[in-house]
This record gives structure tokens, C-alpha cells and sequence, in this order.
């Protein structure tokens, strides 16, 4: 893991000094948007999914080609997963939420000026982790120690965006390569489930 981690970093880093020498124009913005997650193990259930949110910045480096650029972004992004219990007559809604530092890094493929296709890993940094339930059994919101999970995340990540200067619109994938559970009592309760997120988001460019 260690040797794969050191690996894809000097890869990133001669890639930006690649991207640095090439760039031909950059820009930077701001970007939020709605997540859509699930912890995956053998199939996508929407039934199961958590509604959440990420917000973060973002830089752009044009190649000299003006058709592909190089696209880091820092996230904050709230993950995890959701289920309905109704037993005997008792119901409610438990989530179990997990919160992450997202730096997806991209290569964007430009078709035209209004249309972008954008693909490449991301890599997460796990913040904290918790439960809560609402129903009939009562409330409760309780943190989890976050030794029970990888702290490093990492997978691919795939999407589009709709340019309309300075404004963007965007639908993206992650997909997560890596199960979250580490300690043998999440690995009992998660099996291999890793995450899943479909995202929706709007951007606001500041360069040029």
C-alpha cells in the first residue's frame, strides 16, 4: 500500500511539473453541490443512499493544446450511508454518516467551450465518523471511534460539466477502490463495502 501511495505521488508530482511548464492559461474557483452515497458491496442500492453535501476550491491548467487541462480540486465531503427499519409495528431511519477530505486530480477533456468530460483518482483523508436515528425507538446521535475505519480513501472518479462562463454545472461518479472498514468489529458490520457517491454540483470560475 505504502509503496502503490509513494508511487502515484511522484507520478502527480511530475505530472504538475509537467502541467507547469505547458500551461497556457490557469484559472481557480469555488464549487459546492449535493451528495448522492452509499457504501457499495456486491450492487448500488438508491434505496440505501444518504443525502449529504461537499463544498471546496478548485485550480485549472490549461495544456497547450486548449483541449485538455489538469484539474486538482480539496473538497469537504460528507458520505456514508442510510437504512429504514419497520419491525413489528416500530419503525424509523438510521444514517451513518463519514466525513472526508477529497483531493480528486483530473485530466479534463474539452469538447468545445461548453462541454467538459472529466476523469481521474481522487484520494480521501477520513475526518470523523457517526450514527443517528430518528423513529420510534427515539433519537440518538453517537460519534464512532474513527480507528474503525481506514483513514486513507482512495478510488476513480468520472463526470461532465456544462460550461456557461463563469458558471458551471456538473454530475460526477466516485467510485472507491479501497473498503472503509479497518478494525475487525466494522469488518464483521461492513464486510468489504466501500463508498459510493454520486455528486451534483455548480462552480463559480475566478481566472481567466
Amino acid at each position: 500500500m505504502k509503496r502503490i501511495f509513494n508511487t502515484t505521488t511522484m507520478l502527480l508530482f511530475l505530472l504538475a511539473i509537467a502541467t507547469h511548464a505547458q500551461a497556457q492559461s490557469t484559472k481557480a474557483g469555488i464549487k459546492g453541490g449535493v451528495n448522492f452515497s452509499n457504501l457499495m458491496q456486491n450492487e448500488f442500492d438508491d434505496e440505501d443512499m444518504r443525502v449529504g453535501f461537499h463544498a471546496g476550491v478548485y485550480g485549472q491548467y490549461m495544456f497547450a493544446s486548449e483541449t485538455m487541462a489538469l484539474q486538482p480540486e480539496i473538497l469537504y465531503s460528507a458520505k456514508g450511508s442510510r437504512a429504514y427499519y419497520d419491525f413489528a409495528g416500530i419503525n424509523g431511519d438510521v444514517k451513518f454518516n463519514i466525513n472526508y477530505i477529497d483531493v480528486p486530480v483530473l485530466l479534463v477533456f474539452k469538447l468545445g467551450e461548453s462541454v467538459d468530460i472529466q476523469v481521474g483518482p481522487y484520494f480521501s483523508y477520513l475526518l470523523n465518523a457517526s450514527v443517528t436515528s430518528e423513529g420510534d425507538l427515539g433519537d440518538y446521535d453517537d460519534d464512532i471511534d474513527r480507528d474503525n475505519f481506514h483513514s486513507l480513501d482512495y478510488g476513480l472518479v468520472g463526470g461532465l460539466a456544462f460550461n456557461f462562463n463563469p458558471v458551471s454545472l456538473g454530475v460526477r461518479y466516485n467510485y472507491g477502490l479501497r473498503p472503509i472498514a479497518e478494525s475487525d468489529v466494522a469488518e464483521e458490520l461492513l464486510d468489504n463495502a466501500k463508498n459510493s457517491v454520486g455528486q451534483v454540483y455548480i462552480a463559480f470560475n475566478f481566472g481567466q
